[in-house]
């Protein structure tokens, strides 16, 4: 017995210095109040969550972050799932998700308290192979229609910025592709990585150079949790410093989406 004790002490001194910080009980309270974590989920966006067509189940990075959030807690998680980013978003107001994983952006940030960013991906334009545009700076011109879905991040962000071009908003991303394959807009709006992954569906369409914005993600809980808000600036911070996003973007193999470090 005696002869293993350093090996112990050693092991005690690792798993000290991994040990988290105790959620606080208020933060706990307001992040779980039925006594498990109910996670917004989007399937809007394949960088994040995917769903098994065959099972069902969930995966992606966001599915690995809300484990390891519930684990924190003590909880059992429940993937409360949603279609679009916007529609989870809006059910913010309802109470019936206590954290998501969204894009930080200012008109959300008026119902939604974020974390420090988790992830960034570059956001950009599609165009006919014949357009005359050829950088990302010259699609807002007067007489341009972009597509982009309602209340994606990036759309929000156009919505907000654009001075001369027209948005045209969709209910999704696929409804996006179709308006601008049937040419009644000039340029698509979205995530670089899932238009790299679209060009086969959009065989007239040529991806420009550069981006119009930065996407950051991070964690959001409704405007009337501050003790959760709080306490998930310290949860994010030590994902990015430990590599925890930064491995399950690797696991997942997702291109194009990048861990803020």
């Amino acid at each position: 017995m005696l002869r293993t004790w350093p090996a112990v002490l050693a092991l005690s001194l690792v798993s000290g210095c991994m040990t988290s910080p105790k959620v606080p009980d208020a933060a706990r309270s307001e992040l779980a109040p039925t006594g498990k974590l109910r996670a917004g989920m989007n399937l809007g966006n394949a960088l994040f969550t995917t769903k098994d067509a065959a099972t069902g189940e969930l995966r992606g990075v966001s599915v690995d972050v809300m484990r390891e959030l519930a684990s924190r807690l003590g909880v059992p998680v429940e993937f409360v799932v949603h279609a679009t980013p916007g529609d989870v978003a809006d059910a913010s107001a309802a109470g019936t998700w206590d954290v998501a994983v969204l894009a930080i952006e200012q008109a959300r940030a008026e119902r939604i308290a974020f974390s420090p960013a988790m992830t960034e991906i570059e956001a950009t334009y599609v165009v006919q192979r014949n357009s005359p545009l050829q950088s990302v700076g010259q699609v807002d011109a007067s007489g341009i229609r972009i597509s982009a879905p309602d209340k994606a991040g990036y759309e929000l962000y156009l919505t907000r910025t654009l001075r001369n071009a027209t948005l045209v908003r969709t209910k999704s991303v696929q409804a996006s592709i179709d308006l601008f394959n049937e040419r009644r807009a000039d340029a698509l709006a979205g995530l670089k990585p899932a238009l790299l992954e679209s060009m086969s569906k959009i065989p007239d369409g040529r991806l420009l150079d550069g981006k119009f914005m930065t996407v950051n993600h991070g964690l959001g809980v409704p405007r009337e949790r501050p003790a959760a808000a709080e306490y998930l600036k310290a949860f994010v911070e030590e994902m990015r410093a430990s590599g925890f996003v930064a491995r399950s973007i690797e696991r997942h193999r997702v291109q194009g989406l990048s861990a803020v470090r």
